[in-house]
């Protein structure tokens, strides 16, 4: 089955593969290996191997029998991109994507450099929202450019966790950015200064602009569980979401 998503900018999480490696300071604290383990611990189905890198092709068809149309993000607990799924599962993860049209399907991947190989010969499907990690300058900001090769109606950028100032970005032929700070037991502080740099690009650039969390730090630069430290900035919440391109 599916899963109902506790992920404020989605509905259900589909899947597909379980599992991955770190490559960039973003996956240091990674949630997903947490919550692999503790399933893992319960018996939870599919995650035999804790958080080791597994396909699932038993979970491609899940999508297709929810009629009712669903916003669902792919592979929260792994990356769809990842160097060990090969391109002919991919095709298969694509194919349920078309043959769904009912339903919108939200990618975010920090192998953001097969992406251009991938789709160079293949229509990235109309209901993809195609979306890279941008967790600093050194990692995260070269995405974007590999990100924006590819032909997709809908690119985001998932800047979470934020780890420092990215300075200035370049939002060309980008609709979506989602920000957010670390949370965790070791969550590192994201500045304010740094959420308003970005905010403020994106109000320039005419992005839609959604502020996830504080994470586990406040405003007020004071440590905190998640929950207390909440999701407003300067007092209002900020939940825009992207308009579809022309």
């Amino acid at each position: 089955m599916t899963s109902q998503s506790r992920i404020e900018w989605t509905e259900q999480t589909w899947n597909p593969t379980t599992g991955c490696t770190k490559i960039s300071p973003g996956c240091k604290h990674c949630y997903a290996e947490v919550m692999a383990r503790r399933l893992q611990a319960m018996g939870a189905g599919g995650y035999d191997a804790g958080f080791e890198f597994t396909l699932h092709p038993g979970r491609l068809g899940q999508p297709l029998a929810r009629m009712k149309p669903t916003v669902y993000f792919v592979n929260s607990m792994s990356d769809l991109f990842h160097e060990d799924i090969p391109d002919k599962f991919l095709n298969e993860v694509f194919g349920v994507i078309r043959a769904t049209p009912q339903h919108t399907y939200q990618i975010l991947t920090k192998r953001a450099e097969r992406l251009p190989r991938y789709f160079a010969r293949r229509k990235c499907p109309d209901n993809v929202w195609l979306g890279v990690s941008v967790e600093d300058r050194a990692y995260g900001l070269p995405r974007i450019d590999q990100l924006r090769q590819v032909n997709a109606r809908i690119r985001f950028l998932s800047v979470e966790p934020l780890l420092e100032d990215l300075g200035d970005i370049d939002l060309g032929n980008i609709h979506w950015v989602i920000v957010g700070g670390e949370s965790g037991p070791k969550a590192r502080p994201m500045q304010p200064g740094w959420v308003d740099n970005i905010r403020q690009q994106c109000d320039e650039a005419g992005v839609a602009f959604f502020f996830k969390q504080w994470g586990g730090w406040g405003a007020d630069g004071k440590k905190r569980s998640k929950k207390e430290n909440g999701r407003l900035l300067h007092g209002k919440t900020w939940d825009e979401m992207p308009q579809l391109a022309v």
